[in-house]
């Protein structure tokens, strides 16, 4: 579990050369090519961590039928480790290779400036699949496909609130407030992403998620197969 991104800081200070040619001295600013609300950047980075932590830290919720233990039970699986750090492994593969083969570039930058990577013009990477859009809304898609099996394959159809909060409504929430902080552009600021490379992070990551959520469930019984214990290895 656990979303891992790199995301490079904007600034580390100013940068002072000393020269100790006589009665010379240089130091120089680059100015960002793209402006960009480093607010909204943690925002995203934020809601796209609790996000998948929701999902993936979230009991498995079902109802049991037996006569003597009749009532809604949760238990927690190390085993969700297995789907979280899959799709951890697919958003790191889509920041790394995918996004630099197919080469969006982020608002206002240009291919060059891209491949420059001057650090702090906001140009140091490509923007498009959206790789938060990827992580929040595959977490999404994981526990959509999570509550579906818990819910009609191991409660008989009946429906659990927590569950549906937690591996559904509060990652789908942040997912969206994720893709909108991905593409606003407050007062002169450009976006991180255009709406097309948040769409393009957005639908293959929720897909993705909600395949790997529901073979996880099928094959992993949400009840610990031994003893009364809440936390099943």
């Amino acid at each position: 579990m656990g979303i891992r991104k790199t995301i490079v800081a904007a600034c580390f200070g100013s940068l002072f050369a000393a020269v100790f040619a006589p009665r010379e001295a240089a130091a120089q600013t680059i100015p960002p090519i793209a402006e960009r609300d480093k607010n909204w950047d943690a925002v995203t980075n934020v809601t796209t961590v609790v996000g998948a932590s929701t999902v993936f830290l979230m009991p498995r919720v079902y109802y049991s039928d037996p006569e003597a233990t009749v009532g809604w039970k949760g238990r927690w699986h190390v085993s969700s480790f297995a789907p979280g750090m899959t799709m951890t492994a697919l958003t790191l593969f889509v920041n790394g290779p995918i996004r630099n083969a197919i080469k969006s570039n982020r608002p206002g930058c240009t291919t060059e400036q891209t491949r420059a990577a001057i650090i702090g013009s906001e140009c140091e990477s490509y923007g498009g699949p959206s790789t938060q859009a990827f992580a929040s809304f595959g977490a999404t898609g994981a526990g959509l496909g999570i509550f579906l099996v818990d819910t009609f394959k191991y409660s008989d159809g009946r429906f659990n609130v927590p569950s549906f909060l937690g591996n559904l409504a509060v990652p789908l929430t942040l997912s969206v407030l994720t893709a909108v902080g991905r593409t606003v552009e407050p007062g002169t600021a450009q976006a991180f992403e255009s709406p097309g490379q948040v769409v393009a992070g957005a639908l293959p990551g929720f897909f993705s998620g909600m395949l790997i959520g529901f073979g996880y469930a099928m094959l992993q019984k949400p009840s610990c197969g031994y003893g009364n214990s809440v936390i099943c290895w």
